[in-house]
């Protein structure tokens, strides 16, 4: 487990940006609750591609004018049982951090994975979950 002061700085990072930290099991359990709604995941890490590329995009992203309605974090190698909830959640998908799910009512309904974000800029990270955003966060307008 990595001491707090190393990863505080990593934390802040995404916790400026209003993005809520999930640091238990039980945070999880809560904000991913069946009738949680449209809930984004970090799971954030201490490696290059989630400091150059992960938070960064999801920086980006998170100016887009269609968000999820809450989007929560946890830190892989600090926050355990919250990252090992979290993940019990990204069915079909191993481990990976850092990472970004989207769930509905706590059933994922998009995924993008480390080796999804370490071959990218944070430019294309960001507009991958910006229309991800488009398509799983956007309120329908009757007409």
């Amino acid at each position: 487990m990595y001491p707090e002061f190393f990863v505080a700085p990593m934390r802040d990072e995404l916790t400026r940006l209003g993005v809520v930290e999930w640091r238990s099991a039980e945070d999880v359990e809560r904000g991913l609750s069946a009738d949680s709604g449209t809930v984004m995941v970090v799971v954030n890490s201490v490696c290059g591609c989630a400091a150059g590329r992960a938070r960064p995009g999801v920086a980006l992203a998170l100016q887009h004018g269609v968000t999820p309605g809450v989007v929560a974090t946890v830190f892989a190698g600090a926050d355990i049982e919250a990252t090992e909830t979290a993940r019990s959640y990204f069915t079909g998908y191993p481990p990976s951090s850092p990472a970004v799910a989207i769930l509905r009512n706590g059933q994922l309904i998009y995924m993008m994975e480390r080796h999804q974000i370490e071959n990218q800029e944070a430019h294309a990270i960001a507009g991958q979950l910006t229309a991800a955003f488009d398509e799983h966060c956007a309120k329908a307008v009757a007409g």
